[in-house]
């Protein structure tokens, strides 16, 4: 948690404490990134703050009214801010011209802002009015903060995370679809942590139709809570499935053709669900075309849960960047696995990964395991 009483030494607490106010954001700011800001006058914090919802305050902003709120003027002090200042016109007026304007020394950021419209321009106009700039401190926890907004802003796509909870031997479930539960409470309460940062939580209409799910957030406070997205080639979703109730849901096809079909999306537009065709050139869902519109729809972050086919063609059409995955110490035996994967021909071919996380939850272990090929660089 951000401790605001502690002294600040060096560039790295001051950033420490702005990246620890940034998390505050976490379920929040999208689909602005989550950004934290202190600001320091001879080591003590005089205010501090993180980017609210859209269309409202930017962590700058909010930082230097809590210090005038504490009795503080910001002229001559240090901002420490875990992302470029940002200097153009946007939902909110530029940041960069607030702090010019405040009279502050100087400018720590993490990273540069990825967005181009900003992309070096907020620094640069510090410097111009005479404020000492700095950049590059505690950057690859900048990055990973904000993973899914660099991922957009750099590549027009969702960084996309598919999370699977499994027996020590890879199973899924039972052959009979079993699967409640092979993890443990703390697992699955910190499932629903990830689940909460994303927005947008996607399924395939093989695991509605089996589990029957919510795909709800539980057990955390999200004001923003995730989109629900089903991937449903033919519009087989019953109309009284529980992912169905609540906030609206997007429906992903790939025909709308038949009397029945038209009939079934007329009836869930009419129940505020939006129905989205996209069809590949073999009937289906046009997976990477459907990441695509995630992207323009300003989605930073999406969550898989799904069943092991629609995994498979997840990592087979290059969609996923992300394994979370959950290892309990059981074994389960013949059952159902993590992806539906073709066999392989040569070991060669085998797609590679690297560990990027390894955790103990509960009884159970965590794995955070990124597809090489699809890392976003945290250079500059």
């Amino acid at each position: 948690m951000a401790n605001d009483t502690a002294q600040i030494h060096n560039d790295t607490d001051g950033m420490a404490l702005a990246l620890a106010w940034a998390a505050k954001g976490m379920f929040i700011t999208a689909p602005n990134p989550r950004v934290g800001c202190v600001i320091v006058r001879d080591g003590v914090v005089i205010g501090a703050g993180h980017t609210q919802p859209a269309g409202q305050a930017h962590a700058e902003i909010e930082a230097m009214r809590d210090a005038r709120r504490r009795g503080h003027d910001v002229a001559g002090a240090t901002a420490y801010v875990t992302l470029e200042p940002c200097s153009h016109y946007g939902r909110t007026p530029p940041c960069s011209n607030a702090l010019v304007q405040a009279g502050v020394k100087r400018v720590v950021a993490a990273m540069l802002d990825p967005n181009p419209l900003v992309a070096g321009r907020g620094l640069a106009q510090l410097e111009a009015a005479g404020i000492a700039v700095t950049s590059g401190v505690l950057a690859e926890q900048a990055h990973e903060l904000n993973i899914g907004f660099f991922s957009r802003m750099r590549r027009g796509l969702p960084w996309v995370r598919l999370k699977v909870a499994a027996s020590l031997d890879g199973a899924t479930a039972l052959a009979d679809g079993e699967s409640q539960w092979i993890t443990g409470p703390d697992a699955r309460a910190d499932g629903h942590a990830w689940r909460a940062r994303a927005q947008a939580i996607l399924t395939g209409i093989g695991t509605v139709k089996a589990d029957d799910p919510q795909l709800t957030v539980r057990g955390i406070d999200t004001p923003l809570p995730p989109r629900r997205v089903i991937v449903d080639s033919r519009l087989e979703i019953d109309l009284g499935a529980r992912i169905l109730q609540g906030e609206p849901c997007w429906i992903v096809a790939a025909l709308e053709v038949q009397e029945k079909s038209a009939e079934k999306a007329a009836l869930l537009r009419a129940a505020g669900h939006e129905v989205i065709l996209l069809p590949n050139a073999t009937g289906k869902v046009d997976l990477p075309a459907l990441m695509r519109e995630l992207g323009r729809r300003e989605i930073n972050e999406v969550h898989v849960e799904a069943g092991s086919k629609l995994n498979a063609s997840m990592v087979r059409e290059g969609c996923v960047d992300e394994l979370l995955v959950y290892l309990a110490p059981s074994l389960i035996g013949p059952g159902q696995g993590m992806f539906a994967l073709p066999p392989l021909a040569r070991l060669a071919d085998q797609r590679r990964l690297r560990f990027h996380d390894l955790a103990r939850v509960g009884d159970d272990i965590r794995i955070l395991a990124r597809f090489i090929n699809t890392d976003i660089t945290t250079k500059e």
